[in-house]
């Protein structure tokens, strides 16, 4: 890794934009793994440019149009409490 592939303020830069308050040794620590990182991104540089096949086929199945299932159906197993479907606390907000 080049010595300044990353420099202190830049780490200062970023944690600023992501409202994150680091320590001095933690901008250190930082540094150097960013810099670690951007090697590691360097060595796809290294990797040899292959060919493509031009007749690629969409390997996914076409869309087809079937009934849906009821209201009743999709609810069947859904918990009710005062008369009212009860959502996942995480999901439903």
């Amino acid at each position: 890794m080049s010595d300044n592939a990353v420099d202190p303020d830049e780490v200062r830069h970023v944690a600023d934009l992501a409202r994150v308050d680091l320590e001095d040794d933690e901008v250190e620590r930082f540094t150097e793994q960013f810099g670690d990182i951007l090697e590691a991104f360097e060595a796809l540089d290294e990797v040899p440019a292959t060919e493509r096949d031009a007749d690629l086929a969409n390997v996914m199945r076409p869309d087809e149009v079937t009934e849906c299932l009821s209201q009743d159906e999709a609810l069947r197993n859904a918990r009710v409490r005062g008369g009212a479907v009860q959502g996942a606390e995480g999901v439903v907000r």
